[in-house]
């Protein structure tokens, strides 16, 4: 697709996000709109800078998670024509320094990180935050990345993961809980998903008897759960330290 035929696209996938601000604004809650200038003009903004980011992913990011999985995964660089789950070390040293890299720039976890400081008077760091959502996603994406390689089934992973976080729930403040869910949703966002998606189809297409369809996906399942867990704990630790200091 060409630039223009990507402003075109990305048009009509914002466009319904305006009818619903605009509507409700207009039609139901019956108040003019303040700023409308410069409304009008942060829109524009989002929508020439969404289109310019699929852009980049498309040619740039996606291509190259791509192609680093081909070449972590090829005799020539693992040295060996017998392979074991073992030897791809260097395939979850990458997948989880590509998940904390992707993760510190998300947007979309920043925006959390800040408005969770904001309501929580400061309690809550935004560093702190967004690096125990890395993490998370950093284990996940390489547990993910072994589950590959090993060609395990997905649902052992994701039943154990969630139990897992079921205990952690119970035990976690209360006042966390809802901050860690929504944790590990926006780490599947703009910027994580096409490299974690990549990595993922790299690995299934060229591992021997992978299917790109039923192992290659699932990936971003790990980048959703792990964070779940690692904030909560973040949390816990954190507890825990001042009580023992007291």
């Amino acid at each position: 697709m060409s630039l223009v035929d990507n402003l075109i696209s990305m048009f009509w996938d914002v466009t319904p996000i305006a009818v619903v601000l605009f509507g409700f604004q207009i039609i139901i809650l019956r108040q003019k709109i303040p700023h409308l200038k410069k409304i009008i003009i942060g829109f524009i903004l989002v929508w020439v800078g969404l289109t310019l980011f699929i852009v980049g992913l498309e040619k740039a990011l996606f291509p190259l998670g791509k192609l680093m999985a081909n070449q972590l995964t090829s005799s020539n660089f693992i040295g060996s024509d017998r392979l074991g789950w073992g030897d791809y070390y260097w395939v979850y040293i990458f997948a989880a320094s590509i998940g904390f890299a992707t993760t510190i720039a998300e947007p979309s976890l920043l925006a959390v990180a800040i408005k969770a400081n904001q309501v929580s008077g400061g309690f809550i760091k935004v560093w702190p935050l967004r690096i125990a959502v890395a993490i998370g996603v950093a284990v996940g994406i390489a547990i993910g990345s072994f589950r590959i390689v090993a060609g395990l089934p997905l649902h052992y992973f994701i039943i154990t993961g969630y139990a897992v976080v079921l205990i952690q729930t119970y035990f976690a403040p209360k006042n966390i809980i809802a901050l860690a869910y929504d944790s590990g949703g926006v780490t599947t966002s703009t910027v994580t998903v096409p490299l974690v998606a990549a990595l993922g189809l790299g690995l299934a297409s060229t591992i021997d008897g992978r299917s790109a369809l039923i192992d290659g996906f699932g990936l971003i399942a790990f980048a959703s759960l792990f964070p779940i867990m690692s904030v909560m704990a973040y949390v816990q630790i954190m507890k825990f330290l001042k009580q023992d200091k007291k």
